[in-house]
């Protein structure tokens, strides 16, 4: 977790020997006039306030001297101040970091910052092509990096014609660049999850299902607390304190019904700040369930909770990670594809044929595609308001592209009328 306390503030000072007034700023003595005058007061008031607004970061070196370098290593620390939420860094931070270390390990790294202008931005646009980005990754890293140099000039740090001249830098546009496209996220198939559930660990089963019924975005269920669910009425509605959105102060309520409520009732029974999906209770499951599979008799080998480390290299978490969920789900998907190929194998040998080769029986899916299906089933039951609700979208136009068309239904109006 990470340090927010406040820098303390430089205080205004008496230099005995010169008579004036000094504050001292990262180790910088900066001498304000007379001291008790009111135009050292003045000065004073007017460094406070920068430095206040520059939350005590350090100085930077002038706009002529300044590297990609030191502006990189100065957007970080700005960045890990503001893309934090309750003392942990978010997926903004990190992408930023990544960012940064790719620009400064660039060829422009040494050269100075308000040197950098269109055409560099450009290079490095190619050279993340050439790499085999994704058009709307490349437009992603761009984008970060232009935010960089607003950032500088917002601090002085650069003139405004820098980002100004990189604003001319149009993002890459679909079919006019050789960088590919990925495909559109598509609802995953029920029968697929159902193969994959069960190798998954119990409670991240549970998650799953409850991702399939609620709709809702994995980090929404992984940040879910008993204190967030009003289990009053018939349907309950959980309103999670952090979500997409929440920042820009719009609410999102997530109903939870009867089928959704026996999955998640013996979660509620903890803490109401506890975490509802606890790795350290997961991991607790696995263990129960491995010894209940034991052969080796207790007289023999370890007992439970004996062959632990002192000073473990990893510990299970109060909550689940942003990723624990896609590697999870990766390795079901491969253990069910194992089983369902040694399936295939053995009827294909039952009936003196050859097996196929290089077939996928069971493809790999990530969470997000729960939600597409959800919004997608919502859709065509009860209508493209219903699925924005059940998605927390504030505009349909969003909801259109997680809720896919009924194409039934068109055909079944053409085949009447066209």
């Amino acid at each position: 977790m990470s340090n927010n306390r406040s820098p303390r503030q430089p205080s205004y000072r008496l230099h005995k020997g010169r008579g004036l007034a000094v504050v001292t700023i990262h180790g910088r003595d900066i001498y304000l006039g007379k001291h008790g005058s009111p135009e050292s007061k003045q000065a004073y008031k007017r460094l406070m306030l920068e430095w206040i607004a520059s939350d005590g970061a350090p100085p930077t070196p002038n706009s002529g001297d300044l590297t990609i370098v030191e502006l990189t290593a100065a957007y970080k620390r700005y960045a890990k101040r503001y893309y934090a939420r309750e003392g942990q860094s978010t997926v903004t931070y990190d992408k930023v970091v990544m960012v940064m270390r790719f620009l400064g390990s660039s060829p422009y790294g040494k050269t100075p910052a308000c040197e950098f202008g269109p055409l560099a931005l450009k290079a490095l646009q190619h050279q993340l092509i050439g790499a085999g980005s994704s058009r709307r990754y490349v437009n992603d890293q761009i984008d970060i990096i232009r935010r960089c140099f607003k950032w500088a000039v917002s601090e002085e740090m650069l003139p405004p014609a820098v980002y100004h001249a990189l604003q001319t830098v149009s993002g890459l546009k679909r079919g006019r660049t050789a960088a590919k496209d990925h495909a559109a996220v598509q609802p995953v198939a029920d029968d697929v999850v159902e193969a994959t559930l069960p190798f998954l660990p119990p409670v991240i089963d549970d998650m799953i299902r409850l991702l399939r019924l609620l709709g809702c975005r994995p980090g929404e269920l992984r940040n879910m607390r008993p204190r967030e669910i009003d289990r009053t009425g018939d349907v309950w509605t959980y309103h999670p304190l952090r979500h997409k959105s929440d920042l820009k102060g719009h609410q999102r309520t997530i109903f939870v019904g009867p089928k959704a409520q026996a999955i998640l009732a013996p979660y509620l029974l903890r803490g109401a700040v506890d975490y509802c999906f606890s790795p350290a209770e997961g991991d607790a499951r696995r263990r129960a369930l491995l010894h209940e599979k034991r052969i080796t008799p207790m007289s023999c080998g370890n007992k439970p909770g004996s062959n632990r480390k002192r000073h473990p290299d990893w510990k299970p978490g109060e909550r689940y990670g942003r990723g624990a969920l896609n590697v999870a789900i990766g390795r079901a998907c491969d253990k069910a594809d194992a089983a369902a190929r040694e399936t295939a194998r053995n009827e294909a040998a039952a009936r003196n044929e050859e097996m196929p080769p290089d077939v996928r029986y069971v493809p790999h899916w990530f969470p997000y595609q729960l939600r597409h299906s959800t919004g997608t089933d919502v859709r065509k039951a009860y209508g493209l308001e219903a699925a924005q609700v059940i998605l927390g979208h504030s505009k349909a136009d969003v909801t259109q592209i997680y809720a896919e068309r009924d194409s039934g239904l068109a055909k079944r109006v053409m085949s009447e009328v066209g």
